[in-house]
């Protein structure tokens, strides 16, 4: 495979340009002075200090595009993102409220129906929320809530040199007609089992196995590790041919999808073993594909040939880091 051609699939792809411009949005809202505010910015959730547990805090919107090409995954979708980053978080999921608008009653029930088999698929009830019943659009936008013992919160912004890296995924399933970077391991499987698979990010945060993850999202799994990376103010260097994938999956295309269930890990490599056995443990595909380094740049390797993804010196996916000098 060409690094080249994969290097700049994924710093063109729209997943990963169109978070450029969060540092931005961030400046303007600023948690500094908040003393229970224990992670926000560049995480998956926010953790809010109550006692000796976090409150999280999570919110996701879904891409018009996808409203428009499937409105009931975009339902389910929207359900599934939010609870994958509780999870990411060390976290069990509580509750969610929504934002519905609609401009068309058809998309409408099919959005609905999407979030009620998510609803029912991850045990997490939505308890309310707004209606805009009168919009020029259609869009779906879900909050949500949980809760980790603070001494468990799992972070992305915590990565350090010398740790492995651990990619986690789900390989059992399918592209949905129409989405081609979106891949769904969840609406086939048995509800209780999915159940456990999420419930399993709790018992590895617990265990202290990990010392910084996230959900693979929009940008993809390498993406993914890069925004952990970025966060953390890390490089790494990462061996894509170590990457889980399906039989006969296209290479660039598995690296820029949205992941059913997928997470990157860092973690002290005495923990690798153990973390991969215990994923194995609800069928999920897990490897060591990399290390993270003390440098600034996220560096992909395929047999004998490097190439430099990200310099964090220079380039961002968020900007969500520690202050440049």
């Amino acid at each position: 495979m060409d690094l080249d051609a994969i290097v700049s699939a994924i710093r063109g792809f729209s997943g990963i340009t169109r978070k450029n411009t969060v540092h931005e949005i961030v400046h303007f809202l600023p948690v500094s002075g908040f003393n229970d505010v224990l992670a926000a910015e560049g995480e998956d959730a926010a953790a809010i200090s109550y006692g000796d547990d976090c409150i999280l805090f999570a919110a996701d919107g879904i891409m018009e595009s996808l409203v428009k090409a499937d409105p009931f995954y975009a339902g389910y979708f929207a359900v599934l993102v939010n609870v994958n980053d509780i999870a990411a978080m060390g976290g069990r999921p509580l509750a969610m409220v929504d934002i519905m608008s609609m401009n068309d009653g058809k998309v409408c029930s099919k959005l609905l129906k999407g979030m009620e088999r998510a609803v029912r698929k991850f045990n997490v009830p939505i308890v309310g929320g707004h209606t805009h019943p009168d919009c020029d659009y259609s869009a779906i936008d879900i909050s949500i809530i949980g809760t980790v013992p603070r001494s468990d919160l799992i972070r992305s912004s915590t990565a350090a040199a010398g740790d492995d890296i651990v990619f986690a995924i789900d390989t059992d399933g399918f592209f949905p007609d129409g989405l081609r970077y979106a891949f769904d391991t969840t609406t086939r499987k048995d509800d209780i089992f999915v159940q456990k698979q999420m419930a399993l990010m709790c018992e590895i945060a617990k265990e202290h196995l990990v010392t910084a993850g996230k959900d693979m999202s929009n940008p993809g799994c390498i993406g993914t590790m890069g925004m952990l990376l970025e966060s953390s103010g890390k490089g790494g260097v990462i061996d894509i041919d170590k990457i889980p994938r399906p039989d006969n999956t296209d290479m660039i295309q598995w690296f820029l999808t949205y992941q059913g269930y997928g997470f990157v890990f860092s973690c002290r490599p005495e923990n690798t073993q153990r973390l991969i056995d215990k994923f194995r443990t609800v069928n999920v595909d897990a490897a060591l594909v990399g290390k993270v380094s003390d440098s600034s740049e996220l560096i992909l390797r395929s047999g004998g040939e490097s190439k430099v993804l990200f310099d964090f010196s220079k380039d961002i996916i968020t900007g969500c880091g520690p202050k440049r000098s």
